[in-house]
């Protein structure tokens, strides 16, 4: 959601600052601005739009600031415009806001009577004018903050700045993401660890309930008591340059590119390749008392509930326990049956999403185990859950997921086969069918990555269409959503998954020959279903684009395009190799109709607000 970046060192910071800012544009934003401290006052400058709009006002600052922070906005409350941007001044006083303030009507209403007068409509500044007011009586900004904060309900990443202490950075978390960047000479701090790359990989992540106070020498963080933490660093394995583009034009093409290998390392980590065994431990299965897991419930968001849905045709086979998976926004609401023998997963590529983030803490209140699958190290999720998974993917910048979605199938797999091998239930005949078709899937995944040529072609035809449909069945129906997903999400196409089965209970009165259908039909146990749902489209003179094997004439010859796609003997495996050509179909889609693919509008990467 949003982004925030805050920098106190020896040397000019506003460029720091707007470089910091440009790191995290794959969160999504709508408006930018940054603010410095020069001569104990606090300058700024703002705009809406892209930081395109931001980078010619910046000559606005003073080159002498060596301490600042900038902010890019994804706006909840008040309208996408300079006004609403942060940072909020007031006085000398400035406030930079990643989250939402869930009463701030009431506070406002309140500072209203009180005289105060507001210059935006957002949330976020009724902190600002809170922190204002309580200055008056209480001389320094730590002080003023303890006081406040317990008036605050709702999810806050503050930055603050004063001018009363120009020297110093104040960093509020509380339910959103905050990590500090320990340099030489000088500090960071930011929502995102990916934008402290190339600054330093020394990194301290915040807790929920903490506030740090940061000069160009020193780090103290303390509790909303006011009692002083002592946090070592982390060291954050990622680099600067798996951050970067790489010479492709997007980065969702080099992530595309990189799943072969990413698939590759995550099976040579977790796999023996002599015996075939897993490594349990490294997995955190050896964290989980087996003996009590009765049921398991995935909770998860958008591309990474499509992936644990895949899962219950593979770990609840393995493991031979019922397996559920909900949605991470709707699964507390409905008050869900929870006791110690439900093992609740969380399934996160930024370890940051608040819906699932917060389904951690109602499992963990009713007493259950807790699991998480993530990509990113020491972030909240896996701070707050039993034991992880780690996928280890690198840095996945392209807002619309793809390695980490691939990365999350084979995560679950390779999950579902530990404990099952743990507990000794898995045939051996099963086992090793699992171990040949894992043996498969990196080179698969590559030659899938081989078709990107005649997927570009395809799209030539198609990249005009108001409408799609995607189908399949098995695990290949979450294919089809999962495909449908990345087309709206970068084409602005609007486009519906659904089961083969479904089509006739409903959407295939949509069906005519202007409206593409992609159909998803590799040959595994529900091929002869599928290809009977393709004869029903086909009678209707739909447009069929099939994605199955290379040889498969009879699918072929029913489509009127037809991508060819590597098979692999596991259904649930061949989901990661089959949603390749679906990514490329969107990807190039999306590139001829002129769409921002990296950063499409109204999303964020992580969504960091319920």
């Amino acid at each position: 959601m949003c982004g925030v970046v805050g920098f106190v060192g020896v040397r000019p910071g506003v460029r720091v600052i707007f470089e910091g800012l440009q790191r995290l544009e794959y969160r999504g934003y709508d408006s930018a601005g940054i603010a410095t401290i020069s001569g104990g006052k606090i300058h700024a400058v703002k705009s809406d739009g892209k930081l395109l709009r931001l980078e010619p006002l910046l000559h606005e600052l003073p080159e002498s600031s060596f301490i600042g922070m900038g902010h890019t906005r994804w706006a909840t409350h008040g309208a996408p415009t300079t006004q609403n941007a942060h940072p909020h001044l007031l006085g000398n006083l400035a406030l930079i806001h990643n989250g939402i303030i869930e009463n701030y009507r009431e506070l406002k209403q309140e500072l209203i009577a009180d005289g105060h007068v507001f210059s935006s409509e957002t949330d976020s500044e009724v902190v600002l004018h809170l922190l204002s007011r309580e200055l008056k009586t209480t001389p320094e900004i730590k002080g003023a903050l303890l006081k406040i904060i317990p008036r605050l309900r709702g999810a806050y990443g503050l930055g603050i700045m004063w001018g009363g202490e120009p020297e110093a950075l104040y960093l509020v978390k509380e339910g959103s993401p905050a990590v500090i960047g320990v340099g030489d000479g000088e500090n960071y701090f930011a929502s995102d660890a990916l934008s402290l790359l190339p600054l330093t990989k020394s990194v301290i992540f915040l807790n929920d309930g903490e506030i740090a106070r940061l000069t160009k020498s020193s780090v103290d963080i303390c509790d909303f008591s006011g009692k002083l933490l002592n946090r070592p660093p982390s060291i954050l394995s990622w680099t600067a340059a798996s951050a970067e583009k790489q010479g492709y034009r997007h980065y969702m093409l080099k992530e595309i590119h990189e799943q072969p290998a990413v698939l590759a390392n995550i099976i040579g980590r977790l796999v023996n390749p002599l015996t075939g065994a897993i490594d349990t431990k490294q997995m955190g299965i050896d964290d989980l008392d087996l003996a009590k897991i009765r049921s398991i419930v995935y909770v998860a968001c958008g591309t990474a509930y499509y992936s644990a849905m895949i899962s219950k045709y593979s770990v609840e086979q393995f493991i031979g326990v019922p397996v559920s998976v909900e949605l991470a926004s709707e699964f507390r609401y409905r008050d869900p049956y929870l006791d110690p023998s439900t093992l609740v997963i969380a399934v996160t590529q930024s370890g940051e999403t608040a819906d699932t983030l917060a389904c951690i803490k109602h499992a963990v209140a009713r007493g259950c185990q807790t699991f998480a699958i993530c990509n990113v190290q020491h972030s909240s999720i896996p701070r707050a859950t039993k034991a992880t998974l780690y996928m280890e993917a690198g840095p996945e910048v392209g807002v619309a997921s793809t390695k980490a979605f691939t990365s999350m199938v084979l995560c679950h797999y390779l999950f579902g086969l530990g404990i099952g091998q743990k507990k000794r239930q898995i045939p051996a005949d099963v086992y090793e069918k699992a171990i040949q078709a894992l043996k498969q899937l990196p080179s698969a995944a590559d030659r899938a990555i081989s078709t990107a040529g005649l997927v570009e072609d395809v799209s030539a035809k198609y990249y005009e269409s108001g409408n799609f449909i995607f189908m399949g069945r098995g695990p290949s129906f979450m294919v089809a959503l999962e495909g449908a997903l990345k087309l709206k999400e970068i084409s602005y196409i609007h486009a519906e998954g659904y089961a083969g089965g479904e089509l006739k209970h409903g959407p295939i009165a949509l069906v005519d020959k202007y409206m593409p259908i992609v159909a998803i039909a590799p040959l595994d146990s529900h091929y002869e279903k599928m290809i009977s749902n393709v004869e029903e489209v086909r009678a209707r003179e739909g447009l069929l684009i099939g994605v199955g094997d290379l040889h498969d004439e009879r699918f072929k010859n029913l489509c009127q395009d037809y991508i060819a796609c590597p098979q692999i003997s596991d259904a649930a495996l061949q989901t990661i190799v089959s949603v390749i050509s679906l990514q490329f179909l969107s990807y190039y889609i999306a590139v001829k109709r002129g769409t921002d693919v990296d950063q499409p509008r109204n999303l964020a990467k992580s969504v960091t607000v319920e």
